[in-house]
This record gives structure tokens, sequence and C-alpha cells, in this order.
């Protein structure tokens, strides 16, 4: 097979113990790896380490896929793996998530002492640095919501936090990151 078919006929052959299993593993490893990837990137220090994460979470997906009921979607499953993953491994290894920095996040006004003295690399390094002092559930709270776009209802599939939490996490986020900016930008 070619082509990649939808999600529930995956699923079909995901829950199956012969090698339409297999086939359906490699189709979800296909569709889900470089997001999982950029994911899991974010919140460790460096490629091998989010490599090993995500082997470990392919491990979890193959082990326990009739698991998987269908009650939500794929993906959210999958997050799910992956976000317990990672946290159970930044526990472990007591390890602060550090990011790569590609394109500004942020800008500040023309009335910043900073204002066109501060490259892209330099603005996106204090917003990184911003919210690597927030609490962890917060931290990824507004990773989801700022980073992936993710609206409430997913992230709380994937966390398990209740909708009004969540948008308390991020708003409390949110707050903390401004005033790291603000005293940095304005130092």
């Amino acid at each position: 097979m070619s082509h990649i078919p939808d999600e529930n006929t995956i699923i079909s052959y995901f829950h199956r113990d012969d090698d339409m299993a297999h086939q359906a593993f490699s189709w979800i490893v296909d569709i889900h790896s470089k997001r999982l990837y950029t994911t899991i990137r974010r919140w460790v220090n460096n490629h091998e380490l989010t490599n090993d994460i995500i082997q470990e979470v392919f491990i979890k997906i193959w082990n326990n896929r009739k698991q998987f009921q269908g009650n939500s979607a794929l993906f959210s499953w999958i997050y799910r793996i992956a976000y317990n993953e990672t946290v159970h491994f930044l526990k472990k290894e007591n390890k602060h998530k550090s990011l790569d920095i590609d394109e500004p996040i942020v800008s500040f006004s023309h009335q910043s002492q900073h204002y066109g003295k501060l490259g892209a690399e330099e603005i996106s390094k204090l917003l990184f640095e911003a919210i690597e002092t927030l609490p962890e559930k917060q931290r990824m709270v507004f990773e989801y919501k700022y980073f992936d776009d993710l609206k409430y209802e997913e992230i709380s599939k994937l966390t398990g936090g209740s909708v009004g939490g969540l948008k308390a996490n991020y708003f409390h986020a949110v707050g903390k990151i401004e005033e790291y900016l603000k005293r940095k930008l304005n130092h």
C-alpha cells in the first residue's frame, strides 16, 4: 500500500494481531513522528534525548495499542503518551527545557530603550528564558496553547487537567512571562 489510509482504517488495522498491525504502526510513525519530535524537542535539551524519548513513546504506543478505545482522536492518545513520557523523563533526569531559536516570537514597543538594539535571536532567547522560569504545568500548558495552537479541550485530553484549570495556568503563565520580559527589557 503506497498511500496512507484514513485514521479509522489505521486504527482498525492497529488493533489486529497480524502484519496489518505492523503496517498501521508504520503509518502512525510516518504521520506523527515529526510533530512529536518538534514538541518533545522544546521540552528537552538536545536531539539525542528527544530521539530517546520518541523511541520510548513509540514502544509504549505499540505495546498499548489495544488499549486505545477510540474515545478521542488518535493524535490525542499519542500526545498524552508523549506528554507522560516527557514528564517522566524530565523528573527522572532533572533536566530543564531548552529551545532552539529560529525566528522572533516577541517584539517590543518603540519606547523601549532596547528597541532596534536587540536582534530576533536575543528577543526569542529572552522569551524562552521567561518560559523556563514557569512551573512545569504552566510551561507545558503555555507551550501547547502558544506554540501548538491547541484548544483548551485538546490540552485537557493531553494533560488530564480541567479546562478551567488550564485556562488559569495559561493566564498565570502569560502574566509571569510579561513580568519577566518587562524586568529584562527595562533594566
